[in-house]
């Protein structure tokens, strides 16, 4: 089984590379089975980033398209958020937050088959 960082269990997704190699755990079966909603016993990018999109609007309590760190907060501590907020523009943008979870999977996967398992 592919190493994976544990991203807030999985439901916020967003670290920092630095962080990623710090914090690398091994992803539990029950978090790998929720995450393959095809079954096939590997977690793809498509269906990883289904979830994350998910994540992102569980996330936005406002419903505003926007995280703020207060929204984040029991999941990124303030580096983290920052590191996020490409544009420094002090709140994340679904696409910044899709593009950074989406190089944490590309770290993540490193056969480079587009899969963790």
């Amino acid at each position: 089984m592919k190493k994976i960082v544990l991203m807030s269990v999985l439901a916020l997704g967003q670290i920092t590379p630095a962080i990623a190699q710090q914090q690398a755990a091994t992803m539990n079966q029950g978090q790998m089975s929720a995450l393959d909603s095809n079954k096939d016993g590997a977690v793809d990018r498509s269906e990883y980033e289904a979830f994350m999109a998910s994540a992102f609007v569980n996330l936005d309590r406002n419903k505003d398209g926007n995280l703020t760190a207060d929204e984040t907060k029991q999941a990124l501590n303030a580096q983290q958020f920052a590191a996020t907020d490409a544009n420094g523009d002090g709140k994340v943008s679904r696409n910044e937050f899709l593009d950074r979870v989406m190089a944490d999977f590309k770290t993540a996967d490193r056969s480079g088959d587009g899969s963790l398992k």
